[in-house]
């Protein structure tokens, strides 16, 4: 069941009352949340952007763990990429068929009992801006979401932080979890690639003389 923007207000007003809040900081504005007729929260866009530095790379190699950005990573992930902060008040230009990972202002938890969907706001995509893909958040989640953004149009596009970029859904779980879930973007407030696994029938499939007897 997808909740009404009513309904996400009163879980962000009574944040105190409960063990297991939903959070959105900085928090919406309650009172219009409360007088919308909607089923979700615009969210805003972030200050840091993670591009890939196309001259550095002839493909993209899923199996290179350099691919993965992170803090403790960083020496072979600047070799991939370029990150950009930008601030309030600042513009960052997305070109025509450009790609970058971005992030939103907005730190989201959400409770065992809650999952919930990012999608692209249609005021932008029909100037050519696009989420690139609904972004599945999952109970127990906390941190940062990580958006991933492309220019279909043809014309530059202007965007700059604190605009509203996206939208959250926000669905109820038939059941709350026992546990919050694992996610390797969780606690994030930067946006960074991450190393794709290949599951056993992938493996198999690259090294045919593996599993037989």
């Amino acid at each position: 069941m997808i909740l009404r923007s009513k309904d996400i207000a009163e879980l962000l007003r009574n944040i105190r009352k409960s063990k297991d809040p939903l959070v959105i900081t900085p928090t919406p504005d309650i009172t219009k949340l409360e007088s919308d007729c909607d089923a979700s929260v615009d969210l805003r866009l972030g200050s840091w952007f993670v591009m890939l530095k196309q001259a550095k790379l002839s493909c993209m190699d899923i199996d290179d763990a350099n691919m993965d950005i992170d803090d403790a990573k960083i020496n072979g992930a600047q070799r991939y990429t370029r990150t950009h902060y930008v601030r309030f008040g600042d513009e960052f230009i997305l070109h025509p068929r450009s790609f970058v990972l971005g992030t939103t202002l907005e730190w989201i938890r959400l409770p065992r009992n809650l999952a919930a969907i990012v999608t692209g706001k249609s005021s932008w995509g029909r100037r050519g801006l696009i989420i690139a893909t609904a972004t599945g958040i999952h109970p127990g989640f906390s941190g940062c979401l990580t958006l991933e953004i492309t220019n279909l149009g043809e014309i530059p596009i202007k965007i700059s932080p604190g605009i509203h970029i996206c939208q959250l859904f926000v669905h109820e779980m038939t059941k709350a979890t026992d546990r919050a879930a694992k996610s390797k973007f969780a606690v994030s407030r930067k946006p960074r690639f991450a190393i794709i696994k290949k599951d056993q029938f992938a493996g198999l499939l690259s090294n045919p003389k593996e599993g037989k007897d």
